[in-house]
């Protein structure tokens, strides 16, 4: 029997609904009383407004990302440290708290000079190499970058060792356990956040494609996945994130490996996205697209139907990578996202921030994007690259690690050993 707060009318009996307990002093969201069952997305009336939302600030990602993917590396480059900053700030935020950090002014500060000082040094050692391909003919510059490029790592060390002595000094007393959890919170947003995003930069300059095919698949299967589910989802996939269903997942996978399939060969015909990038220039590129980039035509079997267009189809052997790529993105990837669902659930938190109408935070949208970043490196190094030293390979090490006096002191010595032989074989 529920007392009625209401009038002073007679009290009724109702139906008493079972209620939601949480164990004292934990933090982790309920479990979802409501589940998908038989109730399709589809049949909620208020996801639709939802739908529309999310669709609108998905045209305006795409159509920004196709402009900046137009202009080049290194637009590309920035759009990802801008990324990777407002990520930061997003996760700073996170475990923030106004009252302690009134009492330690300049502390955010700090949190700020070691995400900086990683960037120099993770950026320092991707693109050392290109930025100095890029001063080669200016022998003022050359001079400077290699000192630069020299002293890189221990520069970065003592920009590192002066954020820990800083960190040290605030120490004040009855803070000591938030500080320290503010500065392993902020080491972990380095480890994991920032070194994993990190490699997407690395991608970029191997060639656009290496970054763009990895990047749009993760978004293909994030589309699928909403879709099927929103319209045949029923059954639920994983208790950490209760609107993901099977019928969702199954259906972006299969979209996610045609989608690799065809987008490789369609990329792959296109200089300006396969052409790795040497240096730092913004010119147009023109290379040698290699054995990954020439079509190999197959011929269509005798009992395909007479209406079938072709006779024959070209295929370019990236597309066997790509499903490669695909396969991840399609099963593995999405455990990025699981493992932030997991994790905005233990603090309580819809999503990381509120920049993206409809989406959450920048880092709702790269959960899966960091994952993939990775595996999209360490493929491509492993099973593209070739293992062998080339001469492009042993020119970039002479140019990065020998001065120009002792460059000019092999090519005095390659040339007797070549005029020696030369000689000798006459």
């Amino acid at each position: 029997m529920d007392r009625d707060t209401g009038s002073g009318g007679p009290s009724t009996p109702s139906v008493s609904t079972p209620r939601l307990r949480r164990r004292k002093g934990s933090n982790e969201v309920p479990p979802e009383v409501e589940t998908n069952g038989d109730r399709l997305l589809v049949n909620d009336r208020n996801k639709y407004k939802s739908m529309l939302i999310r669709t609108y600030s998905t045209v305006w990602m795409i159509g920004g990302f196709a402009a900046i993917i137009y202009l080049g590396h290194l637009y590309i480059w920035a759009m990802v440290v801008v990324i990777q900053i407002f990520m930061a700030k997003e996760l700073f935020n996170l475990l923030r708290k106004a009252h302690e950090d009134r009492h330690l002014p300049g502390f955010r500060l700090l949190n700020w000079h070691f995400f900086f000082t990683a960037m120099l040094f993770v950026y320092g050692r991707i693109l050392s190499q290109r930025l100095v391909n890029t001063v080669t003919m200016d022998k003022f510059l050359y001079k400077l970058v290699g000192r630069l490029i020299k002293y890189h790592m221990v520069t970065c060390y003592f920009l590192y060792i002066a954020g820990f002595m800083w960190f040290i000094l605030t120490l004040k007393k009855k803070m000591y356990k938030y500080q320290f959890s503010q500065y392993a919170w902020t080491h972990m947003i380095l480890i994991v956040v920032f070194t994993q995003s990190s490699f997407t930069v690395a991608n970029i300059f191997e060639g656009i494609f290496w970054f763009l095919l990895p990047a749009s698949l993760i978004v293909i299967n994030d589309i699928a996945a909403y879709v099927f589910g929103f319209f045949f989802g029923k059954t639920p996939l994983i208790k950490l994130s209760p609107k993901k269903t099977w019928e969702g997942f199954i259906g972006a996978s299969v979209a996610t490996m045609i989608s690799a399939f065809v987008m490789a060969n369609i990329l792959g015909r296109f200089q300006w996205l396969t052409c790795p990038r040497k240096d730092l220039s913004t010119g147009w590129l023109e290379c040698d697209p290699g054995l990954l980039y020439k079509p190999e035509y197959f011929a269509v079997p005798q009992w395909f139907p007479e209406w079938f267009p072709w006779r024959e189809i070209s295929i370019l052997p990236v597309q066997w990578h790509a499903l490669c790529l695909g396969l991840f993105a399609s099963i593995i990837a999405p455990f990025g996202g699981f493992f932030a669902s997991g994790f905005k659930r233990a603090f309580n938190i819809k999503d990381f921030g509120d920049s993206i109408p409809g989406h959450g935070g920048i880092t709702d949208r790269m959960d899966c994007q960091m994952v993939m970043a990775v595996f999209a490196y360490i493929y491509h190094q492993s099973f593209v690259v070739p293992q062998s030293l080339s001469i492009e390979m042993i020119m970039d090490q002479i140019l990065m690690n020998l001065t120009f006096e002792e460059q000019r002191a092999l090519y005095t010595k390659l040339g007797q050993i070549i005029m020696e032989k030369t000689f000798g074989e006459s």
